[in-house]
């Protein structure tokens, strides 16, 4: 696995580096020291997880998120944000992030996250009784992990493609915010509410006609979400 480290102070990159080498060897860590870098690295190689500091000068951690993701990419990021920023990691994950460190963090701490994000990005490849499904504009081909909607390809980062997979292979049957929280993001997460609301209001933006009046992620309040049978 190739894993692009970007933090402006490269003490901190190098920390991250050698964290993840110690613990993950097979490993291969490429540091980057800037948003200009890290955004040319990324075009030109390919990375299977992207670490970003949010507050970098210049251009910042924000800008080189939503760079990467207005531009496609699915790669699974997680965002480094200070201690007390909930403001900073909400926009992170409204932007795309798959998960957040809070700084300071244990090493150990980081590679449970980086693990955590790379099972969710397993988990979408799991066996179905059925390798597609439509509802309305809205068609899932399981075999290849693409969701098209009226005939055209909505990329999905990975978590959200867990998500909606969990969803839709699920439905008719309410999923209870627990039960999301824990086989998407996994045990640690069982508490983390606000992961799920603010990635069903992104699933719920790129899919649904009116992401005010849902049709496809329906609410069933204070239980969890509902993938409609049919």
């Amino acid at each position: 696995m190739k894993i692009l480290v970007v933090d402006d102070e490269p003490d901190v990159a190098n920390l991250v580096r050698m964290g993840i080498a110690y613990q993950r060897p097979e490993y291969e860590i490429v540091e980057s020291h800037s948003g200009t870098d890290a955004l040319e690295r990324a075009a030109r190689e390919r990375f299977d997880l992207v670490i970003l500091d949010l507050t970098m000068p210049e251009i910042d951690g924000f800008t080189v998120l939503g760079a990467l993701r207005g531009g496609g990419s699915i790669v699974p990021i997680i965002v480094l944000t200070a201690r007390g920023a909930e403001q900073d990691r909400v926009r992170g994950l409204e932007l795309g992030a798959d998960d957040y460190v809070t700084k300071p963090f244990s090493q150990k701490e980081l590679v449970a996250r980086i693990d955590a994000v790379m099972r969710r990005y397993r988990a979408g490849t799991e066996t179905t009784r059925t390798s597609a499904l439509t509802r309305g504009d809205v068609h899932i081909d399981f075999m290849q992990r693409k969701v098209t909607l009226r005939g055209q390809h909505v990329p999905l980062t990975p978590t959200e493609y867990s998500l909606l997979f969990q969803l839709a292979t699920n439905a008719g049957h309410v999923m209870t915010h627990h039960d999301l929280l824990k086989t998407v993001w996994g045990d640690e997460y069982r508490e983390e509410v606000h992961y799920l609301k603010v990635y069903v209001g992104r699933l719920r933006a790129k899919l649904e006609a009116d992401p005010a009046t849902p049709e496809l992620i329906r609410t069933v309040r204070g239980v969890g979400y509902q993938f409609p049978a049919a």
